[in-house]
Parts: structure tokens; sequence; C-alpha cells
């Protein structure tokens, strides 16, 4: 396998790749609209892995880039997965001088529990003080209706 190349910044992603993704092979996001993951680019902080050019994975961060982070949509594309580039990814997140000064950083994960752990992400220490509104399809409803 090629070297795997980490950049930053959505004008460095492959939003069209990461859309696809997003839209048809995640568990979280299925049928997400173009705009809806274009939009939550631009209001996050992104990574992606390339291979010879090739977007390969993504991940972003929702941040204030002082004291909270949220990290999400982190994929890798079938056929470069078990090689190391979430590690890449996650590893070139953890370096950012304003990550490491965030007080809490957070993710959700129905698969990837061993892999996060390698990087001290821990079970809730206290759940009961975290509360959630959660409405996982509310990006269905919207289909069509958001142009920007």
């Amino acid at each position: 396998m090629s070297a795997v190349i980490i950049r930053s910044g959505k004008e460095n992603m492959d939003v069209e790749t990461i859309h696809r993704y997003l839209s048809e092979d995640s568990y979280w996001a299925k049928g997400i609209s173009y705009t809806f993951v274009d939009n939550s680019l631009t209001n996050s902080f992104c990574v992606g892995a390339f291979i010879d050019g090739k977007q390969v994975g993504f991940g972003r961060v929702i941040t204030d880039y002082y004291t909270f982070g949220w990290f999400a949509d982190f994929f890798v594309l079938p056929g470069y997965q078990g090689k190391g580039v979430a590690k890449k990814m996650l590893s070139y997140i953890l370096d950012q001088p304003w990550s490491k000064r965030l007080r809490r950083k957070m993710l959700g994960t129905r698969d990837a529990h061993t892999l996060y752990r390698q990087f001290q992400f821990k079970d809730l220490a206290n759940p009961s003080i975290i509360m959630e509104i959660n409405n996982p399809t509310v990006h269905l409803e919207y289909v069509g209706e958001l142009t920007s």
C-alpha cells in the first residue's frame, strides 16, 4: 500500500466520496443529502486520509477549539480498513494544539470501541449526567428542502 497522506480542511476533502459513503454505506446517516453533508463539513474540523490522491478515509470534529469536541462521521473505505488509516487520522487530530487543550472529547460508535480505546476514549464516567435529544433520522425529513 502506498503512503497514507493526512490532509485537513474542507477544501481538501472529496465531498462526493464522503457523501456517497455516509448516505449509502454508513449505519448512522443513510439517505443524508449532499447539502447536509456539505454544510456539516463547513462547520467542522475535517481530516481525510489519501492514498495516491484518492480519499480513503474521513472524520470530523465539531468543536469550539477550546473546551469541547465531538468526533463524528469517521470511516475508512473497505479495502483500506485494518491498515492503520483510522489511527493516522485520529493521531493527526489529537496532535493538534487545540485538541490537546479540550476538556472533553466525545463520540458515539456501534462497532469501533477497540480502536477508540487505544486513544484514551472510555465509557462515560458518569452517564447519569449526560442527556440527549435523539432524532437519528431528522436528515430524512429535510430532503430537498435545504439549498444552503
